[in-house]
């Protein structure tokens, strides 16, 4: 059985389909000993090199997605200092990087996914932008209605619109708040955008769910688990499902919005198009 090169690479970790393409776009990939082509085809006997180095094909995970739970301020993947991240922490083979799904601004934390598995990860990534989400917020002094509105609304600088849904005080302790949020497809960095156009301080961002997975008790900050089978399953099938809810609801709306058409008597034509005496038209059907 043989796949193409681009996912082969995904599969190994070593890079998303996207970056994949890119480095052999770049020819920094080669495929028994020539440079190697997009859609170039690869089998269990095939060598595998980048950037001249070779590439061990090796199975996948059996666990390639980890549920974690990052302390904030902590660095998820490694950067300039590989020590300080979540992920040098993780059990890794030679060769192997993971790869953060829908990660939130490194000053938050919370609920995060990583995984190994590059193709995986890229629907993951189309996944997370439908799934129902949950946010912990602790700021300073209580929010007023209209700074409550406020962030309902979303509305960015931008134009790009925050997708929250409700809001819900969780109590707090001296001048401190805690709030619930919710909503579907919330980006990090777009919720942090909000915040301040809102004139809210928050000390704390907690992601707490996301689509079925909650951030458990049992979980310590700094650890990890795997997903189950089943729990990526659903994660993937609540995505299909709520983006063909959103296509079935854009196409009730675009029905309600379009103007009705009086039916014709079977068998009658339409006059205008074949009358004598007229140069004759026919209308249009509407698109």
């Amino acid at each position: 059985m043989t796949e193409r090169i681009q996912k082969v690479l995904a599969h190994l970790g070593l890079a998303s389909r996207r970056e994949a393409e890119d480095w052999i776009r770049a020819g920094r990939v080669g495929l028994n000993g020539r440079v190697a082509q997009l859609g170039d085809r690869v089998g269990e006997g095939d060598q595998l090199q980048l950037d001249g180095r070779p590439v061990r094909q090796r199975v996948a995970r059996d666990e390639p997605v980890l549920l974690c739970h990052r302390s904030p301020g902590q660095r998820l993947l490694p950067g300039g200092d590989a020590e300080d991240s979540f992920a040098a922490h993780l059990p890794r083979r030679a060769g192997r990087r993971f790869i953060s799904v829908g990660p939130l601004p490194q000053v938050d934390g919370g609920l995060e996914l990583l995984t190994a598995d590059g193709s995986l990860a890229e629907r993951l990534q189309r996944a997370v932008r439908s799934l129902p989400m949950e946010f912990s917020l602790r700021v300073r002094g209580e929010l007023g209605d209209e700074q409550q509105q406020a962030l309902l609304a979303g509305q960015l600088d931008s134009g790009a619109r925050v997708p929250l849904e409700s809001i819900e005080s969780g109590g707090g302790e001296g001048a401190n708040r805690w709030y619930t949020i919710k909503g579907r497809g919330i980006n990090g960095n777009e919720l942090r955008q909000l915040l301040e156009r809102c004139g809210i301080t928050a000390s704390r961002v907690l992601r707490t769910q996301l689509g079925g997975l909650s951030l458990e008790r049992s979980l310590a900050r700094g650890r990890s688990r795997p997903l189950t089978e089943a729990e990526l399953a659903a994660l993937l099938g609540t995505a299909r499902e709520s983006g063909a809810l959103q296509q079935s609801e854009e196409k009730l709306s675009e029905a309600a919005v379009r103007p009705a058409t009086a039916p014709r008597p079977r068998g009658s034509r339409d006059r205008a198009a074949t009358g004598s005496g007229s140069r004759g038209f026919r209308a249009r059907r509407s698109r």
